[in-house]
């Protein structure tokens, strides 16, 4: 399933079978045809644990009329034919995005998805880096019959009043036909149904607005997660045309001084940076693997998660929803220097990630704040240029919401102010011998200097690696599990200890496999600093984490 509940009870919709036939095109891939499972990565295949090239997955599917065809992700260049006719061509392996061809016959098409991951100077984001460019279709894809209009999104903003809990919707409607449609747009919500009329010309979209009042609906927060279903139904002629599901939560989200607050109390973060990787299963996590995740970083005290480094499967985002953990989402960009954020391309394919992320995830609750431009050129003038586009784009997108961008602990950074969260990334004893508290106060007196004062601090990330197994009885050898435990211990202590900083996330929850490239940086070509190895197997770590993440500390 495309989301953990029914999307739609009047369109056509259904998941495309698991099993599609595919090619590889270039060499080192397999020689024949073969099957591979959708949602999933080819290097799954053991002929493929290597392959960077282009790939064909072909599934004959029925289907007639005006046929939509999502596309949940692929990585993470693709093309999208039914028959022989092109219907969409994307980049960015993270979100979501459709193909539509109207009018076909009735019966039995082929579907076919071209799929490429190699590195290219058409590709600005996905370069060599500390987390692997998996190839295939890693999410589900569905097959959608329309009528002559669809609603394309719902989204739903709650604002607490003095008259209590309101819901303020935004609906879109795609004419698909030549002339005018009209028509009512219904949303219910709690009980509460509000209807607008929808006029929208032909071949266009329109957005009506509808204000849901809810009164003393239940708060979503991190211990009591409540949820409600939110349906937006467009009628034409009297009828059901079309329809969208969703769920939203009731809460607000802002920062007051150096708190982030919600439903006006204070968060104190203690968390994990998160890479949707899963052992064999790469980019592609089944659901249950998606909920132990969750399950093992809450038995170690955390309440919040980073989407390192770009927009994750809205299924493992439906979980966090329902189990009470915040979110912190990014879009995908992650240790560019000046150079590589001058590619022609770059600013245009952030964009894209950017406005599909929260296009895509605007309703999950858990969504607390977004993200963007991991450790890239913040210190540079047209870097900070770059960092302070995204940041006003997410900003105008949803104004909901604070933002954010985790930068090097490398002096210099000019984006401070732009912030509503200041967020930075520190390794002291692991890259660098600086006590826990010296790199973090000296930090913090750089962002109060440089337009950060009185703004919530996130440690985004800090962390020590260790090899699964890897074992110094003295705790002194790189790698070993006895140090790592000695590292992180001093770091949370240190980080939590220290009234300014909001919370922490740890680097990282597990290891996960690197491209290539940085054989000669990471052993055995992963990055070794979870606190559960890429199977899920607790490292010593994780005990260690449970006891400061438990010990006490503010929740």
């Amino acid at each position: 399933m495309e989301r953990v509940f029914c999307t739609h009870e009047v369109r056509k919709s259904r998941e495309c079978g698991p099993v599609w036939t595919f090619t590889a095109l270039d060499a080192g891939g397999l020689e024949k045809p073969e099957k591979l499972i959708v949602p999933g990565v080819w290097e799954a295949h053991p002929r493929l644990r290597n392959y960077r090239g282009r790939g064909v997955y072909e599934q004959k599917i029925h289907c007639g009329g005006n046929v939509r065809i999502w596309l949940g992700g692929v990585s993470f260049r693709a093309a999208v034919y039914l028959d022989d006719a092109l219907l969409a061509e994307h980049y960015g392996a993270y979100t979501g995005f459709e193909g539509l061809a109207q009018d076909v016959p009735e019966g039995e098409h082929t579907l076919r998805v071209e799929a490429d991951n190699r590195f290219g100077e058409d590709s600005a984001l996905h370069i060599p880096n500390d987390y692997y460019a998996y190839g295939g279709i890693n999410r589900p894809v569905l097959v959608e019959e329309l009528g002559k209009a669809y609603i394309t999104r719902c989204r739903v903003t709650p604002r607490k009043t003095e008259q209590g809990w309101v819901a303020e919707a935004e609906v879109s409607v795609r004419n698909l036909g030549g002339e005018t449609v009209r028509g009512t747009v219904k949303v219910t919500l709690a009980g509460q149904t509000a209807a607008v009329q929808a006029e929208v010309p032909a071949n266009r979209t329109a957005a009506v607005k509808a204000r849901v009042a809810c009164g003393n609906a239940e708060e979503w927060t991190p211990d009591t997660p409540v949820l409600y279903m939110v349906k937006a139904v467009l009628e034409m002629d009297g009828a059901p045309a079309d329809d969208w599901i969703d769920r939203i939560g009731f809460r607000e989200v802002r920062t007051e001084g150096n708190r982030i607050l919600l439903n006006g109390k204070p968060l104190r973060l203690k968390g994990f940076n998160r890479h949707e990787e899963y052992g064999a299963f790469g980019l592609s996590a089944p659901l249950a693997g998606m909920m132990q995740d969750l399950q093992l970083m809450r038995e170690m005290g955390a309440n919040c998660v980073r989407t390192c480094h770009y927009p994750n499967d809205p299924r493992f985002l439906d979980l966090c929803d329902e189990t009470g953990m915040l979110v912190w989402e990014e879009s995908h960009a992650r240790g560019l220097d000046e150079e590589r954020m001058r590619h022609p391309r770059f600013m245009d394919q952030l964009r894209l990630s950017t406005e599909e992320m929260v296009e895509q995830h605007f309703n999950h609750p858990s969504i607390f704040i977004w993200g963007c431009l991991n450790e890239c050129a913040d210190d540079t003038e047209y870097g900070a240029e770059c960092y302070r586009e995204i940041l006003n784009l997410l900003k105008r997108l949803d104004g909901s919401r604070p933002v954010t961008a985790a930068l090097l602990e490398r002096p210099g950074g000019k984006v401070y102010g732009e912030m509503d969260a200041v967020s930075v990334n520190l390794y002291p004893q692991w890259y660098h011998d600086t006590p826990v508290e010296k790199s973090l106060g000296r930090k913090m007196t750089e962002i109060r200097e440089k337009g950060g004062a009185g703004k919530p601090v996130i440690v985004s990330e800090i962390g020590a690696g260790a090899i699964y197994g890897f074992h110094d009885p003295l705790g002194e050898a790189k790698w070993s599990e006895e140090r790592q435990c000695r590292i992180l211990k001093d770091q949370i202590q240190g980080v939590l200890a220290n009234s300014e900083v909001t919370g922490v996330f740890l680097w990282q929850f597990a290891d996960v496999r690197v491209d290539g490239e940085w054989f000669a940086r990471r052993p055995k070509t992963v990055n070794n600093k979870g606190v559960v190895d890429e199977y899920r197997r607790p490292k010593l770590a994780f005990r260690t984490v449970k006891d400061c993440f438990q010990s006490g500390q503010e929740s």
